[in-house]
């Protein structure tokens, strides 16, 4: 597969403070190329709300609008609402909340706009703990993982929570899963879910984590290919609610995944059997609802990520 090379403006700056290899910032930078110059981005407590917004001083070419860690969702009603009155319907409203943000404290506003049909793309970055605050467990984390609230034999024995299928639950116009790792599904499906403007679009991306996950910063995006590739994190869309589409699958054992990992490092091989038995029966399940026209085939894992 080949991979066009990106030329147009870009609207992350170069110099910012996440970590080094930090998989949301590669994610922001994505998510403003596809979306453009106007769109404005409301940020609530998160790694990125230290990213965007370390006073003096930004790290986006974009307005951003801090919140509280709860409201993300009921800010960009209210900044949507404030455009509309303005005339600036062209302008995209971007909700950008990592996974505490999302799947915990922010839900309730979260799920009252998707049922109010409010007019905005929320982004979920999603590294799978609180971040920003020291690695704690989030209802994101995977089975298995150790975090600081789950450490050593007290590792997470509870699964993550499928927040795709709970949005589509609600019907909303587009939901989908996204990867830092394939640039171009990601753009596509941010052009996809702007181009559609009757209701809430939810966007589940993938954005793995040096710091918290425990692997060197260059391997960032080969960890996020191979979760992709392991089927840990098929990528796929869900339109309405009902019609679903999937993207991108693969053949690698998850254990190619877990052991580049060393919030994983503890598991035992019957542990690792029984993920690979949990991957396995959810890619079933999946498939069982997909389009079979969707799936195109799995690139291998040395392919470029398109950066």
């Amino acid at each position: 597969m080949t991979h066009e090379l990106y030329n147009g403006p870009e609207l992350m700056y170069s110099g910012h403070v996440g970590c080094p290899g930090c998989g949301a910032t590669i994610a922001m930078k994505l998510a403003l190329r596809a979306l453009g110059q106007a769109t404005m981005v409301v940020i609530p407590a998160s790694c990125w709300a230290i990213i965007a917004s370390s006073y003096p001083q930004t790290s986006l070419k974009v307005p951003v609008l801090n919140t509280a860690f709860a409201s993300t969702a009921a800010a960009c009603t209210g900044l949507r609402a404030a455009l509309d009155m303005r005339g600036a319907t062209f302008t995209t409203v971007l909700g950008w909340a990592g996974d505490g943000g999302t799947f915990d404290i922010g839900f309730q506003a979260l799920s009252a706009a998707a049922e109010r049909g409010e007019d905005f793309i929320y982004i979920c970055y999603d590294n799978e703990a609180y971040m920003n605050t020291g690695v704690q467990r989030s209802s994101s984390t995977p089975f298995g993982a150790r975090t600081m609230t789950t450490p050593d034999s007290s590792w997470k024995r509870t699964e993550k929570k499928n927040m795709v299928e709970i949005l589509a639950a609600h019907r909303i116009p587009y939901a989908a899963t996204a990867s830092i790792a394939f640039p171009e599904d990601l753009e596509r499906k941010l052009r996809k879910a702007k181009a559609i403007r009757t209701g809430l679009r939810f966007i589940h991306l993938y954005a793995s984590c040096p710091t918290g996950w425990g692997y060197a910063p260059a391997q960032t995006v080969q960890v996020a290919r191979t979760a992709v590739l392991c089927n840990a994190f098929p990528l796929y869309e869900v339109e309405d609610g009902l019609t679903y589409t999937l993207n991108r699958t693969g053949s690698l054992p998850v254990a190619d995944y877990l052991k580049m990992q060393s919030r994983f490092r503890h598991l035992d091989a019957q542990t690792i059997q029984d993920i690979q038995d949990r991957v396995d029966l959810e890619l079933q399940r999946l498939r069982q609802k997909a389009q079979p026209a969707g799936l195109e085939s799995a690139v291998p894992a040395a392919a470029s990520p398109g950066l």
